[in-house]
């Protein structure tokens, strides 16, 4: 059956740094599409997030490429089996060279985010799903 997949397209400084960082929070990469300006790092089965260097990220768009350090341009929101795993992946992401960033605890649900470093928001949430409505 047919799963439909989110790739995240990222513009970074550094598509190095970027790899390391995303392999210390124990990432693969997926090697077929990485190369000197792209990681291709795979989230999940169905999520991949892809780090463009700036000038190969500015093949796809006509638009100005936000400096995530200065704005905000998107948040990108990662599920967690536990309150645990979210403390575990945000704690690496700090360790590997991210900020810290806003933890919110509403006892059902739990996230802590993090800036990675190129100034990028990921939020990394546990819900409860015994307590989510559907």
């Amino acid at each position: 059956m047919y799963q439909q997949m989110i790739f995240v397209n990222l513009a970074v400084n550094d598509v190095e740094a970027s790899k390391k960082f995303f392999t210390e929070l124990g990432y693969e990469l997926n090697p077929q599409f990485s190369t000197d300006d792209t990681a291709c790092v795979k989230i999940s089965d169905t999520i991949v997030a892809m780090m463009l260097s700036k000038s190969h990220y500015a093949q796809f768009t006509t638009k100005e490429i936000a400096d995530a350090t200065k704005t905000s341009e998107v948040l990108v929101g990662l599920s967690a089996e536990s309150r645990e795993a979210v403390d575990t992946l945000v704690d690496k992401a700090v360790a590997a060279g991210a900020k810290d960033g806003k933890t919110q605890d509403y006892g059902f649900m739990y996230s802590r985010a993090f800036d990675d470093l190129d100034g990028h928001t990921w939020e990394v949430i546990w819900m409860d799903e015994t307590q989510v409505e559907g």
